[in-house]
């Protein structure tokens, strides 16, 4: 048992805190015990706390934000009462009660202090903004840096913006380049040359490397964190100068090999340097057919090699065959989540990532672009279906039908653009093989309007007793599916040609094309075949 007095005294009242152990357990229970001077009155309160400092690589993120949001609720239900009673303002803060919130509070830092950065940033995106700057001003600030790498951008703007200059420039200053690179955007301009000034000329060097490359290119994934050996040394000189190091750069798989001009020559496993004898040199030992990357590479190409190769880390090499950092598969991990949520995003209509908690003008901007480009598309689709009014005043059967033909096509184009998106990622569409993937797209359209629209031309006829009408059902359904498998198609690749995004926008331009050419045919053919 531990005992403290870490609290002062209130108005003849004492404060004594104990700590229990739990025998076989990495917890102990707190107990805190409030007494006056005459020992007439006691209040004990309890907390289990776990004093393990590797739980936080095991512990359920959900879990942890529940506590937090308890003790936050602790923290706010004195002021809930008080105000509900309209308590004298003299009253209002008692001595027990401005004890328990220390004993609160220290109980919220010792949560935050046992969970991992990228922990801590869940729990920050996942509260309100109020209860998240009172959350951030309870972290360590030696941990600041680290959780502002961690978190969403539009959640770190708002942390930011609660920062003075000072808190900025020492959060960044204890970081490594490549992360300072990842906030540099997000940092007012002086707070960003003052870092740049605190660096060495080292480090000056890589971080303008860093922040020189786009934000889709292998030199923004690079780590300038690495060990690197020479050609000529041998095993023994490695050995010793690894033990120098108190831990090895996370990711740490390999050393690179460098000649005496910093030129790459290859990689040397660390397990070649373990089942090898001190004195050979290793030169005899390295890899030299080994994959590297250059800086101005597309990011995704990283990403097909880590995830082809298997790799843990890979040397980047400049124009002139010099090493200049590694990438790592934690990065390239990122980089992947990343991506999929932002494209996520886009295909959703929102312009970008967005705090779940922003302000409601905020996030209605955010999403004007796609809903402004949707209702242009809806009202051609309108016009399309206006441009046949008699036809349909005629026959209101087909306004019931309308819905069918273009909803069926829809979702056929929506999966052959998602294969086409996946395949164009994997670098497997070439113009070799694009016409003969159009030919059969358009057979498995065909297929599927001979089979589905058939089906739908029977449910025409037996709903409204008309055999034209099932007929026209039926052809409409396969014209549509096959304009739906070309739109599919031909939309990805020529986005891709034109150097966008073909996972973005690609689902508006299907529904127009589909929704307007499944109305024009449908109701064309009837005009023509029922009229």
């Amino acid at each position: 048992m531990t005992r403290h007095s870490g609290f002062p005294e209130f108005a003849g009242l004492t404060c004594q805190f104990f700590n229990f152990p739990l025998p076989h357990s990495e917890r102990c229970v707190t107990v805190i015990k409030y007494e006056n001077l005459n020992n007439t009155r006691i209040s004990l309160h309890c907390a289990m706390t776990d004093t393990s400092q590797d739980r936080h690589y095991t512990e359920n993120t959900r879990n942890s934000l529940k506590q937090v949001e308890s003790l936050l609720n602790k923290l706010a239900l004195p002021e809930k009462v008080i105000h509900r009673q309209e308590v004298p303002s003299e009253d209002r803060h008692s001595p027990v009660d401005i004890l328990a919130r220390k004993q609160h509070l220290a109980e919220l830092r010792l949560k935050l202090g046992s969970l991992h950065p990228a922990d801590i940033a869940c729990i920050l995106e996942a509260l309100p903004i109020e209860r998240r700057l009172q959350v951030w001003d309870l972290v360590s600030t030696e941990r600041d840096g680290e959780i502002l790498v961690e978190v969403s951008g539009p959640v770190r703007e708002s942390l930011i913006a609660s920062m003075n200059r000072e808190e900025l420039i020492a959060a960044a200053g204890r970081l490594d380049t490549d992360k300072i690179a990842d906030l540099a955007p997000d940092l007012p301009h002086d707070v960003m040359h003052d870092v740049f000034k605190s660096l060495t000329i080292e480090e000056r060097e890589q971080l303008h490397a860093a922040i020189s490359y786009p934000g889709n290119s292998v030199g923004a994934l690079m780590d300038f964190n690495m060990i690197h050996v020479r050609d000529d040394a041998t095993l023994e000189a490695v050995s010793r100068y690894l033990r120098r190091f108190d831990e090895l750069p996370d990711h740490t798989d390999q050393l690179f090999v460098v000649g005496r001009d910093d030129c790459f020559k290859g990689v040397l496993p660390l397990s070649r340097i373990v089942v090898n004898e001190p004195e050979v040199a290793v030169a005899k030992l390295i890899i030299t057919d080994t994959l590297q990357l250059h800086p101005d590479e597309k990011a995704e190409q990283a990403v097909r090699a880590f995830e082809r190769y298997d790799l843990v880390s890979a040397p980047v090499v400049d124009e002139d065959g010099k090493l200049v950092g590694r990438v790592t598969v934690d990065v390239v991990l990122d980089f992947i989540r990343t991506g999929s949520e932002n494209n996520l995003l886009k295909q959703a209509g929102l312009h970008e990532a967005e705090d779940i908690f922003a302000t409601v003008w905020k996030s209605a901007q955010n999403r004007w672009i796609w809903l402004a480009l949707n209702l242009c598309t809806a009202f051609f689709a309108s016009r399309v279906i206006g441009s046949f009014e008699g036809t349909i005043v005629k026959f209101v059967a087909l306004a019931t039908l309308l819905p069918i033909v273009a909803g069926i096509s829809r979702n056929s184009a929506n999966q052959t653009t998602a294969i086409i998106v996946r395949s164009l990622s994997m670098g497997q569409i070439t113009r070799d093989n694009a016409r003969r993937l159009l030919l059969k797209e358009l057979a498995v359209s065909v297929l599927n309007g001979l089979a589905w629209g058939g089906f739908s031309g029977l449910f025409a006829y037996f709903l409204y007793h008309s055999v034209s009408l099932g007929i026209v059902m039926t052809s409409a359904m396969l014209l549509n599916l096959m304009v739906g498998a070309t739109a599919g198609l031909a939309i990805p690749l020529v986005m891709q040609k034109l150097g966008r995004n073909p996972a973005i926008g690609s689902s508006v331009l299907i529904t127009a094309i589909t929704d307007s050419g499944g109305f024009f045919i449908f109701l064309g053919l009837a005009t023509i075949f029922l009229t």
